[in-house]
C-alpha cells in the first residue's frame, strides 16, 4: 500500500476526496467506528471513520456533536504546533457525515504507561493539550507510537465541554513549571485563537465552548504550572 506522508497535501487530498471502502468495525468502541481504506490516483491509506449517526447519546454532550469535537481537537493540535492529533476532517461517507481520521500504524501493546519513561517531553505537551481541550477521556491506550517514533493522540470526541471534565491518566507532571518553549506555544496559540482558528472553532463548537477554550488557556498562562487533578474523579475508566 502506497501511503502519503503525514501532514502532506497528498494525505489531505486522499482524506478529502479518496474513494472510501469499508473494511470492518473497530472492536471495543462505544460509538460506531470503522476501519476504511482510501484510494485516490493509485495512492492508498487506511483511515478511521466515525459517522455522526453512530454516536451513542450522552447525557452531558449534545447529540451528534462528537465528530465535530474530533475535528476541533486536530485544529487545536496543529495551531499549537505539536502534531498530537492525526489529520482529521468531516466528510460524507458510506454511513453519512462523520469524522475521518488517518489511521496510525502502531503496536497495540504500547500505550502511555509503557511509553512515558522515554517520551516525557511529548507527554507533557499531551497534558497541556488535554487541559486546553478539556479532554474527558485520555486513556493510556489513546496514545499511539507510530513506526517513526512519533506519538499520536486519538479519541477526542468527549472534549471541549464548558464544565471542567478533565479525566486523564497523565498526571505525572502536576506542580511542575511549564517549559518555556511550551509556554511560548500556548501564547502563540492564543494569538491564533483571536484570528482564523477562533472562527473555525466557532463553527465546530458552541459559542460558550469556544469561549471556554480561551478561558482555560488564560488560566494555564496565569498559573504557568501543570495542574493537579481538577475534578473528584480525575481518571478515565477503563484507564487503558
Amino acid at each position: 500500500m502506497i501511503q502519503p506522508e503525514p501532514g502532506s497535501t497528498e494525505e489531505r487530498a486522499l482524506l478529502e476526496s479518496g474513494e472510501i471502502e469499508m473494511l470492518g468495525r473497530m472492536p471495543w468502541s462505544s460509538n460506531a467506528t470503522f476501519l476504511v481504506k482510501l484510494e485516490r490516483d493509485g495512492v492508498e491509506s487506511l483511515a478511521v471513520y466515525k459517522p455522526r449517526k453512530g454516536e451513542r447519546p450522552l447525557w452531558d454532550f449534545p447529540r451528534g456533536t462528537l465528530c465535530e469535537r474530533e475535528v476541533a481537537a486536530h485544529r487545536v493540535s496543529e495551531a499549537l504546533g505539536w502534531s498530537i492529533v492525526p489529520l482529521t476532517i468531516l466528510r460524507d461517507g458510506p454511513a453519512g457525515v462523520g469524522m475521518l481520521q488517518r489511521f496510525v500504524d502502531h503496536d497495540p501493546e504500547e500505550h502511555f504507561f509503557t511509553l512515558r519513561e522515554n517520551f516525557g517531553d511529548t507527554f507533557r505537551r499531551f497534558a497541556l493539550f488535554d487541559v486546553v481541550i478539556n479532554n474527558a477521556d485520555r486513556k493510556s491506550g489513546h496514545c499511539l507510537r507510530d513506526r517513526q517514533d512519533h506519538i499520536w493522540g486519538i479519541d477526542h470526541g468527549v472534549s471541549f465541554h464548558c464544565a471542567v471534565k478533565l479525566r486523564t491518566v497523565i498526571w505525572d507532571y502536576e506542580g511542575e513549571a511549564i517549559p518555556p518553549t511550551d509556554l511560548d506555544a500556548l501564547q502563540e496559540f492564543g494569538v491564533r485563537l483571536d484570528a482564523e482558528l477562533g472562527r473555525e472553532l466557532t463553527v465546530l463548537l458552541s459559542a460558550a465552548e469556544r469561549q471556554a477554550v480561551e478561558d482555560r488557556l488564560a488560566w494555564l498562562l496565569s498559573e504557568r504550572v501543570f495542574p493537579q487533578p481538577l475534578t473528584e474523579y480525575p481518571y478515565p475508566w477503563p484507564m487503558v
